[in-house]
């Protein structure tokens, strides 16, 4: 733990701000507190929500602009177009994520539950969607989440602390998306979201680590998370709001599980504490 190293308090702010903003103003729209025809918020409502998750993206490159010196934010980027991150760095999210994911999505049915279809019309699409994920769907907030803002928090609190903090941050970053009755968030018990970003964020910060470091990996594991969510969906949007979602937990708990202990037993852990 090194105290002299300041919270970026900078990037939380301006990442908050850019998000928040664009996403409470389509969730104003989405309830109708601004009333506008639903042709106009069909139109809207994917830029706007895209835009809004590029938040962290903003705050790691205007904190980088405003803090180091010039050319520095060309260098942060530039970092992420290194993809040599190994087998580790792209198969073990694959088999971390396909096996944590598989088991929400069919444990449920053991007991009586009716399978989940995935939400693609073919799984030949699932590459295209890893793309899509990658670069708008998740990934892209990785800019800012482990490319910027993580090493600092570890560096300040150490791995335990950092992930704890940052997946609480990350959790309430989302929570516009809650008044938006078009996202799958309002199917989620907020709680078992920041279980969830927080076993993420050990999760990821792991797998950055087991990848020299290479800040790409943290892009391409968000992405992939998501990806694999649209062939074994975990939240059943047909069912009431306020109706248990079994799938659901077993998701956030084996997350959370799993990325606590992966901490606890990794290698090089720099958190003495």
């Amino acid at each position: 733990m090194n105290k002299h190293i300041r919270f970026p308090i900078r990037y939380f702010v301006i990442t908050f701000i850019w998000s928040w903003s664009l996403w409470a103003l389509l969730a104003l729209f989405s309830n109708k507190t601004i009333m506008i025809s639903n042709d106009l918020y069909k139109i809207l409502y994917f830029p706007l929500y895209i835009l809004g998750a590029f938040g962290p993206f903003i705050g790691a490159t205007l904190s980088i602009k405003r803090q180091e010196r010039r050319g520095s934010v060309t260098v942060f980027l530039r970092k992420f177009l290194d993809f040599r991150i190994g087998w580790k760095g792209f198969g073990i999210p694959i088999l971390i994520l396909g096996i944590s994911t598989y088991v929400a999505w069919g444990l449920p049915e053991l007991f009586g539950k009716e399978r989940l279809p995935m939400l693609l019309p073919s799984i030949w699409i699932f590459f295209p969607c890893l793309l899509f994920m990658i670069l708008l769907g998740g990934g892209q907030e990785e800019f800012g989440w482990r490319g910027y803002v993580l090493p600092i928090l570890e560096k300040r609190y150490g791995v335990w602390y950092a992930n704890i903090i940052l997946g609480i941050i990350w959790a309430c970053w989302h929570l516009p998306l809650w008044f938006i009755l078009e996202t799958n968030q309002v199917y989620m018990n907020f709680f078992g979201f920041v279980l969830l970003a927080i076993g993420y964020s050990y999760l990821l910060s792991w797998i950055c680590k087991i990848s020299n470091n290479k800040p790409f990996v943290g892009i391409y594991a968000h992405g992939l998370a998501n990806a694999i969510i649209s062939i074994m969906p975990t939240i059943d949007v047909n069912q009431q709001l306020s109706q248990n979602q079994p799938r659901y937990w077993i998701w956030v708990v084996s997350t959370f599980l799993i990325g606590v202990v992966i901490t606890f037993f990794r290698k090089n852990n720099y958190d003495k504490m």
